[in-house]
């Protein structure tokens, strides 16, 4: 659920670990993102209740709590499972058409598509299956996500292939966000889920897995931070980039958005 800068190269020590100290790669994570920041506004906290709150930083304080610290001086602490995303504070000046997909671009599971160009096919085609998702779409989002790298960490915490925030992964009871199948389990599921919530409208599904689902509420369709924006065209470009093609025949790209 994307955005921002990725700090990688965390195989070698959140390989293995559990909930405490893939906590522990949250609070680093963290401390990184606050390091020489200017005391103004750089992101927004969305809130699984619809709020939005500008925040200049992020501080994880335990597997449960979260410290915000706000533009003005000052901050709050709140529960993870309250926190639904973290993205960055800027909007399209002049914003750019998302578009719709056509129907030849279904977002249902097709046992008929092949993956052996993509990195993981096996765990994606399981996790789409499970979740009723076509396996390119998964695949897309992937892509766009964490270019296929499963240490993939954003400076707001997000986490693993499906770069699944801590309300999230926490919330599904994973003991790490970086074991592949289970990342990719969860994420999928999270974007199913997504897809029932707003009727089967892809690009809005794709918003609120970006910016949340209260973001996407709130404004009425996908909202204008450029963030959003730019993710979903990004995904449904990789996953039926032309109106004639199917996702059959568009090929899987492996580099990141």
């Amino acid at each position: 659920m994307g955005g921002g800068e990725m700090t990688r190269g965390w195989g070698a020590v959140a390989r293995g670990w559990r909930l405490g100290r893939g906590v522990a790669v949250w609070l680093a994570v963290m401390a990184w993102a606050a390091m020489g920041k200017e005391a103004v506004a750089q992101y927004l906290a969305v809130f699984v209740d619809g709020r939005l709150l500008p925040v200049k930083a992020a501080r994880l304080l335990d597997e449960r709590r979260v410290r915000l610290e706000l533009p003005g001086g000052g901050a709050i602490e709140v529960p993870l499972i309250r926190l639904d995303h973290v993205i960055e504070d800027a909007v399209e000046t002049e914003p750019l058409p998302v578009p719709t997909p056509p129907p030849s671009c279904s977002h249902r599971f097709d046992d008929g598509v092949s993956l052996s160009d993509t990195p993981y096919a096996a765990e994606i085609l399981a996790a789409a299956r499970a979740a009723d998702l076509h396996p390119r779409l998964v695949a897309a989002v992937v892509a766009a996500e964490s270019a296929f790298q499963p240490y993939a960490v954003s400076r707001v915490g997000a986490a693993g292939l499906m770069q699944l925030m801590p309300a999230v992964w926490l919330a599904a009871g994973l003991q790490t966000p970086y074991d592949p199948a289970s990342n990719l389990t969860v994420g999928s599921r999270h974007l199913g889920e997504l897809l029932t919530r707003f009727e089967g409208d892809l690009a809005l599904a794709l918003a609120a897995y970006n910016a949340g689902a209260a973001a996407v509420a709130r404004y009425g369709g996908v909202p204008p931070f450029a963030e959003t924006r730019s993710y979903v065209r990004r995904v449904l470009g990789r996953f039926c980039p032309d109106p004639a093609a199917t996702p059959k025949t568009v090929g899987a790209k492996t580099e990141g958005g």
